[in-house]
């Protein structure tokens, strides 16, 4: 994964101090000389950490006095400051896992306690099942927590309309939600609640355009079945840039299956129908690589493999993977925000916000090959 940008190092320790209680409500920060000094980076770039941390409501500047951390305690009673995550997939899934813990900093720091499923930590058992997920709205609700942010279930079967089901209950009992990564309806309806996630639109489009610039004219897209809406947005984005480059999308070009059965890669390849194969996410993309090594197949010089999410394991495969940033501090930064709008101002319309994806360009999709 990339490297942390300074400022965002120097705003997430200050976070943590916060969190922590080394600063309190209305406690003065270090100043900028201070924190140059002690991080050992340029004023501007200290200006740039306070400035997120500003934008994210948690300090504010008072002009000749100094920097202090904002007192939010009195906004609500202490009973119902909780806020609650409802996530699928939640212990399994590097992004969900980075998003929940900038959440709960966020809530830390705001007054709040978050609830891990059911619970005020993270748990093994994270990832609840349709009836587990029913009682848990059934406890936020009796506790009644301010808030709840959602992630749907992927659409298999009769999770499809149970998203929809959960979120409604908790909205009917007053209860604000906050949909993350995806929608509680498949691609491209939209459902009346708020939304935050990265423009997998967007992402689709820059890994096909990638490819295309790359030479590659025969593009392929895998996943596996009963995917997130997240997948078809993908897939439209890739498709996009097929027609805008004047390309063929043939009918067969997206591959529903599971890229470790060596039946259905032996149908991906027979042929060598494709030039590049690009996938819904790292994990297929991973699981592919290898499977293409076993077929005898070398990437990127006879496919190229690129992935969507940029989990910390995309360096350490065979070959480096080429995909698309996740920024989970925007995504829960931006989801928090939207969570507090939501609680001070119910009427607001439904939103979708949408965070801008960024490419990361390895040795996979062939970008390094020589020419």
């Amino acid at each position: 994964m990339p490297a942390e940008p300074k400022h965002r190092a120097i705003s997430r320790q200050l976070l943590a101090d916060i969190s922590a209680g080394k600063y309190g409500p209305a406690d003065r920060l270090p100043s900028e000389a201070q924190l140059v000094k002690t991080f050992r980076v340029s004023r501007p770039t200290v200006a740039r950490a306070l400035q997120d941390l500003q934008a994210e409501g948690l300090i504010q500047r008072r002009a000749g006095s100094g920097t202090y951390v904002r007192d939010s305690a009195a906004a609500a009673p202490p009973a119902l400051r909780q806020l609650a995550l409802l996530i699928p997939g939640l212990g399994t899934t590097e992004i969900f896992e980075l998003i929940s813990g900038e959440l709960a900093s966020l809530a830390r720091v705001q007054g709040y306690s978050l609830l891990w499923g059911g619970s005020t930590a993270p748990r093994a058992d994270a990832d609840p099942s349709l009836e587990h997920a029913a009682e848990l709205c059934e406890q936020f609700i009796a506790r009644r927590v301010s808030g709840v942010f959602f992630a749907a279930f992927e659409l298999a079967g009769e999770k499809e309309g149970a998203s929809r089901r959960l979120a409604e209950t908790l909205r009917q009992a007053g209860i604000p939600v906050v949909l993350l990564d995806r929608d509680v309806l498949p691609f491209p309806n939209r459902s009346d609640f708020d939304i935050v996630g990265i423009d997998n639109l967007a992402g689709g489009y820059l890994l096909a355009e990638h490819l295309i610039k790359l030479g590659c004219k025969r593009l392929a897209f895998v996943a596996r079945p009963h995917s997130a809406p997240t997948v078809d947005a993908r897939i439209a984005g890739a498709r996009e840039a097929l027609v805008r480059h004047r390309l063929d999308a043939p009918r067969n070009w997206v591959h529903l299956g599971d890229p470790g059965n060596p039946k259905f890669v032996r149908g991906l390849t027979a042929g060598r129908q494709w030039d590049a194969f690009i996938c819904a996410n790292d994990h297929t993309a991973a699981v592919l690589l290898r499977s293409l090594e076993r077929e005898k197949l070398r990437v990127p010089q006879d496919a190229r493999v690129v992935g969507f999410d940029d989990v910390k394991y995309a360096t350490l495969l065979g070959v480096p993977l080429t995909t698309i940033h996740q920024p989970c501090r925007d995504i829960a930064v931006t989801a928090f925000r939207a969570m507090l709008d939501r609680i001070a101002e119910p009427a607001l319309p439904a939103r979708c916000m949408l965070v801008t994806p960024r490419l990361v360009v390895r040795e996979s999709c062939g970008a390094y090959l020589p020419r």
